[in-house]
């Protein structure tokens, strides 16, 4: 038998829709994962092609996508998506290299979150030759061209990830502007791609680096964000454009002092807390958080909000529906997404803890 490829249609276009109507009802990248999971037709992987621990507690992965991969700008995320237990998961994660890495591999530093199920199993089980889900890159935390004068980036924790892919990026393009570093850490211990930066500092007249430790006393700045720390590390942050990635005390904080300086169209960051509008009517029932055996009053909160306020710490990221770290599966009942209005009454479908809050009676297994 034999199909006619329709006019204007490119010929490999016209056979890759036959072979695939022929696979029915699998997509044909379900099938070619059986033979080699890095040929996709349609699917954008990932190959980890090299694993180094910077930290007690964070893995650096370095991934050769796809042909697929179009590539990111500094500051953006990529979803990646890991089967644990016969279930796919998938968590964002922000490239900490430069976006003109000549051999398009991207390199990811993930911070292993007590409770955190992807996180967690990346740092027990990542190795040459796993192959992960990948996404197009997305985000609009980056930097703008043409480029500032001057760039002061500010980081804290795992935020440092895409802060650094400026700095990476900024320097392979020659960039001769004043740019300071300043990070956010508990101790020396606990600062990821450390020996990256001093490296870049020294090698860049341009780059100062500043590392303020929070619990240690041996580094350039102690303690919290504030006034002092800014005008220590950058006294002419007020002619530069600073960019802000980190915990949400850290965001508050710069937020609060750029607003306070009138300096805030000068300060970018993810915004990381969603606005929401509980809707009339959907308060009302029990809120049962399996895994935990508590249970809670539905106030119409969402479901993170109400399971932080029963004492629960389910993992989260963005807070906003972007990241997919805070899923969860929803057992029984009927949830509405706030971002989209949908009802979800289907039992054991996995749900946004950040974006969704219980109609009734919901149990969910936290």
């Amino acid at each position: 038998m034999t199909m006619a490829i329709p006019r204007g249609l490119k010929r490999s276009f016209g056979i890759t829709r036959l072979v695939e109507a022929m696979a029915t009802p699998h997509a044909l990248d379900r099938y070619l994962e059986l033979v080699d999971p890095m040929v996709t037709v349609r699917d954008l992987r990932a190959e980890v092609t090299d694993v180094h621990r910077t930290t007690s507690d964070s893995i650096t992965v370095t991934l050769r996508p796809t042909r697929q991969w179009a590539g990111f700008e500094a500051g953006q995320f990529v979803q990646v998506g890991v089967v644990i237990d016969g279930v796919r998961h998938t968590r964002c994660y922000s490239p900490c290299d430069s976006q003109h890495r000549a051999d398009g591999r991207i390199e990811l530093t993930v911070k292993a979150h007590p409770g955190g199920l992807v996180s967690g199993h990346l740092h027990e089980h990542a190795r040459v030759g796993l192959v992960v889900d990948l996404s197009q890159a997305a985000g609009t935390f980056r930097l703008p061209n043409p480029r500032p004068a001057d760039v002061l980036l500010i980081s804290g924790g795992s935020g440092i990830t895409p802060v650094l892919s400026m700095l990476r990026t900024l320097v392979d393009e020659g960039f001769a502007g004043r740019i300071t570093f300043l990070h956010y850490a508990n101790a020396e211990s606990d600062v990821a791609q450390l020996a990256e930066l001093r490296s870049l500092a020294a090698a860049h007249g341009n780059v100062e680096l500043t590392l303020a430790y929070t619990e240690s006393g041996d580094g350039d700045l102690h303690g919290f964000f504030g006034p002092e720390h800014l005008a220590a590390a950058a006294p002419w942050h007020a002619s530069a454009q600073t960019y802000l990635c980190g915990p949400p005390g850290l965001m508050t904080s710069v937020a609060a002092l750029y607003d306070e300086l009138g300096l805030a169209d000068q300060l970018h960051r993810e915004e990381f807390t969603p606005t929401v509008i509980v809707p009339e009517g959907t308060a009302g029932g029990t809120l049962a958080f399996t895994a935990s055996s508590a249970e809670a009053e539905n106030s119409g909160a969402t479901i993170l909000e109400q399971a932080e306020a029963s004492g629960l710490t389910p993992e989260y990221g963005c807070r906003m529906g972007i990241c997919f770290s805070c899923t969860a599966v929803k057992r029984s009942g009927c949830t509405k997404n706030l971002l989209t209005g949908e009802l979800e009454s289907d039992p054991d479908q996995p749900i946004q803890l950040c974006v969704n809050v219980p109609v009734g009676d919901v149990a969910i297994e936290i």
